[in-house]
C-alpha cells in the first residue's frame, strides 16, 4: 500500500530557504574526517519530553537505550542509525531516536555498530546479527528492526536474516520493521538515481558510491547482507517504509515495497512531497512530525499496546 503525502504549506517555505542554504555549501561527503559536523547536525533534534537515555552494550556492541516513562514490558527496537556506513553515532542519533520511543512507548536501542573503512563488511552485519540474538537472550520476546538510510539497509538485511533463522526457531522472528529513505541497494540502480539528481539536495550518486566502495571494497555490490533489495522477501513481516519524493534513494524503498507486495507480504510505503533525505530528523517540520507519528503508531499496532 502507497500513501502519497503533499507537502504542507509551511513545510514549503522551510525546504525552500533549506535548499537555498545547502545549494552555496558544498555536497555531503561521506569520509571519516566528515563525522563530527555529522553528529553536530544529528544532535540538532531536540529532545522528547520525558524520555532518558542510559549507555548500554548489547551481544557485545555498545550503543544506547532510549527509554520512554513507563515502557511496555518485553519489548523493544533495536534502530541502527544511518551516515552510508562511514558516518554517525548512537549517541547523536539519541534525541531523534527517542521521538520515536516517546510516540511508540517503547524502549529503543541504537547500535554503535562499526564504520567503514576501519571495520568493513560484513562486520555491522555481524554486529546487528549479535545485537538481535542478545536482546532475545535477555527476554524481549516482541522485537522490531528500524533504522535510516544505510541503517535502514543493514536493518533490512537483519530482518531477512533473522526471519530465515526464525523459520528454524533459532531465534523469535521480529514482529515488524521500519526504514526511512532506505538505501538497501548499493550498486545505485535505482532509476530515482537520474530521475532525483537535480531534486536532491543533499545525496549525489559519486557520494554514495565512494562511500559504498569504502564499505564494501571489491565485494559484490548484489550481495543481499549488502543490498537486501535482491534478498528474500517471502515471509517477511510488515515493513513500513518513509521516503522523500526529492530523494535519489527513491526507488529503494518503492522497489522494496513492491517486492514485499508481490510476495505475497505487507508493505506500507509512505512518500513525502517535497522532502529529502531522513527528513523526519528535522521535527520543526510538519511532514516530520506526522512521519513520527505514523511510525509511533505503527509500532505500537505490532506491539498491541
Amino acid at each position: 500500500m502507497t500513501t502519497h503525502h503533499e507537502e504542507h504549506l509551511l513545510d514549503r517555505a522551510a525546504m525552500l530557504a533549506m535548499r537555498a542554504l545547502l545549494a552555496v555549501q558544498p555536497k555531503l561527503q561521506f569520509k571519516p574526517e566528515a563525522r563530527p559536523d555529522f553528529d553536530r547536525l544529528m544532535e540538532k533534534t531536540p529532545s522528547a519530553e520525558g524520555v532518558t537515555y542510559d549507555v548500554a552494550t548489547i551481544g557485545g556492541v555498545a550503543g544506547w537505550w532510549c527509554r520512554p516513562q513507563h515502557p511496555v514490558d518485553d519489548c523493544a527496537v533495536v534502530y541502527f542509525h544511518g551516515g552510508a556506513w562511514v558516518l554517525g553515532s548512537a549517541g547523536a542519533y539519541r534525541n531523534f531516536v527517542g521521538q520515536i520511543a516517546a510516540r511508540a512507548n517503547v524502549a529503543i536501542f541504537i547500535a554503535d555498530y562499526g564504520l567503514a573503512p576501519e571495520h568493513p563488511f560484513p562486520a555491522a552485519v555481524n554486529e546487528a546479527a549479535s545485537i538481535y540474538r542478545g536482546l532475545a537472550a535477555s527476554g524481549m520476546s516482541k522485537l522490531v528492526i528500524a533504522g535510516d538510510s544505510a541503517g535502514g539497509g543493514l536493518a533490512l538485511a537483519l530482518l531477512q536474516s533473522v526471519t530465515s533463522a526464525a523459520n528454524d526457531e533459532t531465534v523469535p522472528k521480529p514482529l515488524a520493521a521500519v526504514v526511512m529513505s532506505l538505501w538497501a541497494d548499493l550498486a545505485l540502480t535505482g532509476e530515482s538515481m537520474e530521475t532525483r539528481a537535480e531534486s536532491d539536495p543533499i545525496l549525489t550518486r559519486d557520494a554514495l558510491n565512494q562511500a559504498a566502495q569504502l564499505y564494501l571494497g571489491n565485494k559484490d555490490r548484489h550481495d543481499p547482507k549488502a543490498s537486501p533489495l535482491y534478498g528474500e522477501v517471502t515471509g517477511l513481516p510488515p515493513v513500513m517504509f518513509h521516503v522523500g519524493e526529492d530523494e535519489i534513494l527513491l526507488d529503494d524503498s518503492r522497489r522494496f515495497a513492491n517486492r514485499i507486495e508481490a510476495a505475497g507480504g505487507v508493505a506500507q510505503l509512505h512518500i513525502w512531497e517535497g522532502m529529502t533525505h531522513v527528513f523526519p530528523s528535522n521535527v520543526s517540520l510538519q511532514a516530520a512530525k506526522d512521519a513520527l507519528d505514523e511510525i509511533g503508531a505503527f509500532l505500537r499496532q505490532q506491539f498491541n499496546c
